[in-house]
């Protein structure tokens, strides 16, 4: 099947792709306990969903921004990194809202890059297709964590399956030697989420966000 998708630089379209396929996650899932864990994380499905949102709009900063040496200095209230809070009481409408908003800022920003553009990131100095990519990741691998926790079958035979095509493209980005497998199963095993034949679970991993 991943030879029938067409590979290449993660665009604007991919990250709009992804996050349309979380917020259907999150909308299914919509009766599930957001208060559960998401998959094998120590987050809640809530705070998983909270914490894609703030790297949505961490990744479009810089890209705005385009500073090299460090993440623009923004802290939350409480001194944490991560900025963003999504009123519970606005529900699952109100979350997935707020993600779709999120990820179309990135999106518009990786659009409008220029080839030049570099901006800081811990795992390399990235441009826009990479932070495209790195946009994507988080929106699947942690869809999937989400849908995990709110009990939504994203298998490939699922209602939901993880979109193919923006999966491939971020995994050949990011992930220096991908397996040979169906683009979703890459993404998730180079992510540490699953075990594939042959190959054991991951439980250290990293991206490499460099331009290459």
């Amino acid at each position: 099947m991943a030879d029938l998708i067409e590979s290449g630089p993660v665009t604007a379209d991919d990250v709009r792709e992804s996050a349309r396929w979380f917020t259907q996650v999150l909308r299914t899932g919509a009766q599930g306990d957001f208060d559960a864990p998401a998959g094998n994380l120590a987050w809640s499905c809530w705070r998983t969903g909270e914490h894609v949102v703030d790297d949505m709009l961490a990744y479009a900063l810089q890209l705005a921004g385009l500073p090299r040496l460090d993440y623009l200095p923004l802290v939350a209230a409480d001194g944490g990194d991560d900025i963003a809070r999504v009123d519970r009481s606005s529900g699952v409408g109100g979350l997935s809202e707020t993600l779709t908003a999120s990820a179309e800022l990135l999106a518009t920003q990786v659009a409008s890059a220029s080839p030049d553009a570099r901006a800081f990131h811990p795992y390399g100095l990235s441009d826009g297709p990479g932070f495209a990519a790195m946009g994507v990741v988080e929106l699947l691998v942690h869809g999937y964590d989400t849908a995990q926790g709110l009990g939504v079958d994203v298998t490939p035979a699922g209602r939901l399956p993880i979109p193919e095509g923006p999966a491939l493209r971020a995994t050949h980005r990011l992930f220096v030697h991908p397996p040979g497998a169906r683009p979703a199963a890459a993404l998730l095993w180079c992510t540490g989420r699953i075990a594939l034949p042959g190959r054991s679970r991951q439980t250290r991993w990293t991206w490499d966000s460099t331009v290459r």
